[in-house]
């Protein structure tokens, strides 16, 4: 009896820590080779204003005058970017979705043993492989990407945890700060001639998080005059900011603007699932090698949002929230986020179909790094007659060869020529396409293992 008790508690507990190995174990892999498109990028900086908290439709709609609280990121949809919806995932917390923003992958679901409070396995990003990165914006958020980055090369300035008030009757005061830091240290660096050459270098990334709309929301819920005003706080805000990159840069149109948000909110004020007011994040782009507006006479999507907004004459581009950090990456040139499952959106690029074709490339093979690095580990830990590589060429050339001797015993050789007709073009056509599978795969083999030639480069395919 002892024995009997025994054994079952250790199969219980074997059972409930498998739970822990299956479904809590982080999905991130190290040790992939960076990869980077080897053409000339488009733009030298990138500027990502995050406002936290920020519903699709909260900024996109129109007031009860008709009227846009946010004119100048109107203006920029109608006349200089693109623009769309950011789809998040749960959970539609601030960490997991800037994470997806930044460094282009979901919810690590290990960060269970941090209390979900931060990530604990290192993780690469946009900050981490640019040249220089500045940041301005809350203490929760900024410290996780300058932690995990190699080198010294991601600055952070954040206000003290003390000014997140969620009580506060003007929390725009949080995103006044980002805003007047911000401009201090531009008008500071034409006085420090080391700041002044690092900021006029290539490949560096100014990030702005703004946490005020989500201060506001969670006080006083989104449908407040709060939670309104701060968004046209915030529009002022990005209008300022934007002149004056462009008025300290001479206008030399080398600077991309991405203005988005890491999750929406609930009508309570709330997040953290997925509803729609949680999930639909704006997404709006402009600047060096962004498309300009694309007037269309119709659209197709599923929801009334195009002609609630009066949007339904400029083209909306959906994305995932995760291919945001391929889009940066491909506009700067700098290496693709190491851990990213991110899919470059094409459709928002101002540039030569090389030059999409290269950064399409360099993103499947930087996806497929992770997968040979998993199938390695996997491979390490497995039994050899257990670790099989699957084969769908050999399993539909079996059921076709099934399916053609099917058709060979249907053959038949009396009754009307009808029939007979019939059963062999049966048998005819299965044997074709099962000849055709074979010369298929043949082709794949042949394309995916020779050399390429783009950019005047020999490249070759790693399938």
């Amino acid at each position: 009896m002892l024995l009997f008790f025994t054994l079952g508690l250790l199969i219980h507990f074997v059972f409930f820590a498998s739970i822990f190995d299956i479904y809590f174990t982080s999905p991130l892999v190290h040790g992939m080779t960076p990869q980077f498109t080897p053409l000339p990028p488009p733009a030298r900086r990138l500027v990502l204003f995050v406002a936290d908290g920020l519903r699709a439709d909260a900024l996109y709609e129109l007031d009860e005058n008709g009227n846009s609280r946010a004119p100048f990121i109107r203006n920029i949809i109608m006349h200089e970017g693109s623009w769309g919806i950011s789809h998040t995932r749960v959970p539609t917390e601030s960490r997991p979705g800037h994470v997806a923003l930044i460094a282009g992958f979901y919810e690590d679901v290990s960060a269970v043993a941090k209390g979900w409070k931060e990530n604990p396995v290192e993780f690469d990003s946009l900050f981490n492989e640019s040249k220089y990165t500045w940041s301005w914006g809350s203490p929760d958020i900024l410290p996780m990407f300058a932690k995990g980055a190699s080198g010294d090369h991601v600055y952070t300035y954040s206000y003290d945890a003390k000014r997140e008030d969620f009580g506060a009757q003007d929390a725009t005061k949080l995103d006044t700060w980002v805003f007047d830091n911000v401009k201090d240290f531009f008008h500071h660096a034409r006085n420090n001639q080391s700041l002044f050459s690092k900021i006029n270098e290539e490949k560096i990334v100014f990030f702005l998080h703004l946490l005020g709309i989500d201060t506001n929301g969670h006080a006083h819920r989104p449908s407040s005059r709060d939670y309104k005003h701060n968004i046209k706080k915030v529009d002022d805000g990005v209008k300022e900011i934007v002149s004056m990159f462009n008025h300290f840069y001479g206008n030399d149109g080398k600077t991309t603007f991405i203005f988005t948000s890491d999750h929406g909110m609930t009508d309570w004020g709330s997040h953290g699932a997925g509803h729609p007011s949680e999930t639909l994040t704006p997404l709006v782009t402009w600047g060096a090698g962004i498309k300009y507006p694309q007037r269309v006479s119709a659209q197709q999507f599923d929801d009334a949002f195009l002609k609630e907004w009066r949007l339904e004459n400029w083209k909306r581009l959906d994305v995932n929230q995760a291919d945001i950090a391929p889009l940066m990456t491909s506009l700067i040139g700098v290496p693709f986020p190491l851990n990213s499952v991110g899919i470059l959106p094409v459709d928002y690029l101002n540039n030569t179909d090389l030059f999409k074709a290269e950064s399409m490339f360099t993103n499947a093979v930087q996806i497929l790094e992770q997968f040979k690095v998993k199938m390695t580990q996997k491979k390490e830990v497995t039994l050899p007659f257990l670790f099989t590589p699957f084969n769908l060429f050999l399993i539909v050339l079996v059921i076709s060869d099934i399916m053609a001797l099917h058709f060979f015993f249907l053959v038949k050789d009396y009754g009307s020529w009808l029939d007979i007709g019939t059963s062999i073009s049966h048998y005819v056509i299965v044997m074709s396409m099962t000849i055709f599978l074979v010369f298929l795969n043949g082709l794949a083999q042949l394309l995916t293992t020779k050399k390429l030639r783009l950019c005047g480069k020999p490249k070759s395919h790693f399938m």
